[in-house]
């Protein structure tokens, strides 16, 4: 099962019923549905489950694709949720992920990978994947939250956001830290189109 065998695309509305299978009963992670970065804390906690998976097909329904979909062999085996920082309201209310200046930045917030795959360097593969995405559709600055893994290892759904070595290998660089284990880091994306020459590629 090698990552070099592997497709991406943006998660339109074709693609739902992709993702859905990829994301299981369970919407990849406790009635999740990557609603999290989107809803006030109470609000998502009371869409776990099928309201949370409503909402992110009706978000893939209207477009732009909020997301990239890895594929093996025809079948969905990993997910990576970005766009741009204002699609992720919680970001703005966190104290240690707020805002560090009032630049146009896109984020990656989320990933999901088949339990086949993890391991495999495909999350290194989808930043990739999401980087091309948003370059074409505009974007000039990317931006991630990973969780630093340094004080000792944690369960796969408490890395969600991706692990630092992840992005610094993408070219990232760290920005900020304002908590031990959260630190921001961007990557300028250099030759990015203006959102009105977007290809029509990045908008199906």
């Amino acid at each position: 099962m090698s990552p070099r065998k592997i497709e991406f695309h943006p998660a339109t509305r074709e693609r739902w019923a992709d993702l859905a299978r990829l994301f299981g009963p369970r919407g990849a992670c406790g009635g999740c549905w990557c609603m999290w970065w989107r809803l006030e804390a109470a609000e998502f906690a009371r869409g776990k489950g099928e309201r949370n998976r409503r909402a992110l097909r009706r978000i893939v329904g209207r477009g732009p694709p909020p997301g990239i979909l890895a594929y093996a062999a025809g079948e969905p085996v990993g997910w990576c949720a970005f766009g741009p920082r204002g699609g992720y309201p919680r970001l703005a209310r966190s104290r240690v992920l707020a805002a560090l200046d009032e630049q146009p930045v896109w984020s990656i917030t989320c990933f999901f990978v088949a339990k086949p795959w993890r391991g495999k360097g495909l999350t290194r593969q989808l930043v990739r994947a999401a980087e091309l995405e948003a370059k074409s559709r505009g974007a000039r600055i990317l931006e991630a939250y990973p969780v630093d893994t340094s004080g000792g290892a944690l369960p796969d759904p408490f890395v969600y956001t991706g692990l630092p070595s992840t992005f610094e290998k993408a070219g990232f660089r760290e920005v900020a830290r304002r908590s031990r284990t959260r630190p921001i880091l961007r990557k300028p994306l250099r030759g990015a189109r203006s959102s009105r020459s977007a290809s029509p590629a990045a908008r199906r």
